[in-house]
């Protein structure tokens, strides 16, 4: 597990000696064939990290599947590509909860892979799923973020708008200790 003092280390490091090819990036819808990169980026974030409550990687299948359930309900799933065309990050939307009255409320994520954290490429993800998002008819957008380790996405978060709406205690157990969340919301108007 990295907790956030090292994953900022981390960070700084590859910032100075980046493995990726990286500048200018191009967000674009994602396709099925994106579903392993995409799990791979999250599965480190799974292993590794509170900043989900996964416990166990999702294999590609489970990915193909959340995939083409978001594609039937019309919301946005994008990818990042780097300059080389790799996939380095994926935003999507998903339904809040499943129950009809909350259809045009969503949860978004957001991923990057370690070497391309900090460099501008979370926002440009976000503000392309926020407009995607209003495009589609969605009215509400929930961030649930870990209060552990989280705090750039919190930031990054509000800097777009959203709103914090409260905090939840102890709601998760990974790594031996007790997790809250922080929820945020966007209205899209």
């Amino acid at each position: 597990m990295i907790d956030s003092a090292s994953r900022w280390r981390m960070v700084r490091k590859l910032r100075r000696n980046p493995k990726l090819e990286l500048g200018p990036a191009k967000i674009r819808e994602a396709k099925v064939e994106d579903m392993g990169l995409v799990a791979d980026i999250y599965n480190f974030y799974v292993r590794n990290t509170v900043i989900t409550f996964d416990e166990q990687p999702w294999d590609v299948p489970k990915w193909v599947s959340k995939f083409e359930h978001l594609q039937k309900l019309n919301m946005p799933f994008i990818v990042l590509e780097s300059p080389s065309g790799e996939v380095i990050g994926f935003a999507y939307v998903a339904p809040w909860r499943e129950k009809a009255a909350f259809r045009k409320t969503t949860e978004n994520s957001v991923y990057l892979r370690s070497g391309a954290i900090g460099k501008g490429y979370g926002k440009a993800l976000m503000t392309e799923l926020i407009r995607l998002s209003r495009e589609s008819g969605i009215k509400e957008i929930i961030a649930v973020i870990s209060d552990s380790g989280a705090d750039a996405s919190i930031a990054l978060h509000k800097k777009l708008g959203f709103e914090q709406q409260g905090h939840l205690a102890k709601v998760g157990f990974k790594f031996g200790r007790w997790l809250g969340t922080v929820l945020l919301q966007k209205s899209l108007k």
